[in-house]
């Protein structure tokens, strides 16, 4: 059976995920920092196994960021990932001041892009908003 489960904070599950879709590697005590220091993280299961994850990274007032929205290859397509980012989306909303705008921002890995259309994100440029930009500190 599927289920979700509100701050499930373990280290192991966290890698084995990132590990499961091939991110880069962490160590335990980045991995550690990384939820702890999370506004909200959502953990998939189906029954004991870990197959899902997705986390909330946010000021709780102007933005909020979806990270590591992740689904173990053999479980995607199946609308567990829908399921995830809706949950990610109304605790987002469940923090949002009343009468005020909150930006929902994500990084979105090639090739998702419809996935996240389908839920209500827009890609950048547009004519108003710049591109996305990164940079790895190593």
């Amino acid at each position: 059976m599927i289920r979700i489960v509100e701050d499930f904070k373990d280290v192991d599950t966290y890698l084995y995920l990132r590990d499961k879709v091939g991110w880069v590697k962490l160590d335990k005590s980045q991995a550690s920092l990384a939820l702890n220091n999370c506004q909200k993280i959502f953990t998939v299961f189906d029954d004991d196994k870990p197959i899902g994850m997705g986390r909330v990274v946010s000021d709780l007032a102007v933005i909020s960021y979806i990270q590591d929205l992740i689904i173990v290859p053999e479980y995607q397509g199946k609308h567990i990932g829908s399921m995830l980012i809706n949950k990610l989306i109304e605790y987002v909303e469940s923090v949002r001041l009343p009468n005020t705008k909150m930006m929902l921002c994500l990084m979105c890995a090639k090739g998702r892009e419809e996935f996240y259309k389908k839920h209500g994100f827009i890609e950048r440029p547009t004519s108003d908003l710049g591109p996305g930009m990164i940079q790895y500190l190593v």
